[in-house]
């Protein structure tokens, strides 16, 4: 049988209460710093079971301006921006070459919560890249070492042969080094909270950089 499309659209729910706990949001208590409500919101959505909280949005535009997205990992986030990493030659980093200007968006859906930021993207020292690659698993590293990201692939098997190779060059050289490996850094000039109420009143804190204060404007803005 066929799947209708729009009927089974219609069937699902968002936020359903035997799944999801919408807590409250109060904007006059928030921190000043929105570095500082982040890592509370990531570590609630940690502590409410969000299988991968880590993973976020990434929207860049091409040379010409048309905008692409995809799913990144976050590699952490502090003063210096919100840091995610990938090959410098893959499309992503293309773009940025391009248009060092990039959107993230994380979503929780366990708790309601959304959180969007954007702002400039720069690229890390290699130092902390090759620290960063070297700190994760094995198949991290022989992911970026079969690298070759978002070019044509003629063939599984090709892929296969590379990945196997890459996977015991990963395993006999744990620190073999990937040149193509970035670390970028989105330091944002506008951080929006997204905390979702049942009724719909939906709260949306949002927080814009003021270079001259060395700080942050809070507003609120209409669900």
């Amino acid at each position: 049988m066929e799947t209708d499309l729009h009927e089974l659209l219609r069937s699902l729910r968002v936020w359903d209460p035997a799944v999801t706990e919408l807590p409250p949001l109060d904007p006059a208590g928030a921190p000043g710093d929105p570095l500082e409500l982040f890592t509370r919101w990531f570590a609630e959505a940690v502590a409410a079971g969000e299988r991968e909280p880590h993973t976020v949005s990434l929207a860049t535009a091409d040379a010409e301006g048309l905008p692409d997205a995809r799913i990144v990992m976050l590699h952490g986030a502090d003063a210096d921006g919100w840091a995610f990493a990938t090959h410098a030659d893959s499309r992503k980093g293309r773009h940025l070459a391009a248009r060092p200007y990039a959107a993230l968006v994380f979503y929780w859906p366990v708790l309601g919560r959304q959180v969007r930021l954007r702002g400039p993207v720069a690229v890390a020292p290699a130092d902390q890249a090759r620290a960063d690659l070297h700190a994760r698993s094995t198949g991290a590293l022989a992911a970026a070492l079969t690298g070759r990201q978002s070019t044509e692939l003629d063939s599984p098997q090709e892929l296969a042969r590379a990945s196997q190779a890459a996977w015991e060059r990963a395993e006999r050289e744990p620190d073999a080094p990937v040149p193509s490996w970035t670390l970028y850094r989105l330091r944002p000039v506008e951080v929006e909270f997204f905390q979702g109420e049942a009724r719909r009143r939906h709260v949306r804190l949002a927080y814009r950089r003021t270079e001259e204060k060395e700080g942050w404007d809070r507003r609120l803005l209409w669900p």
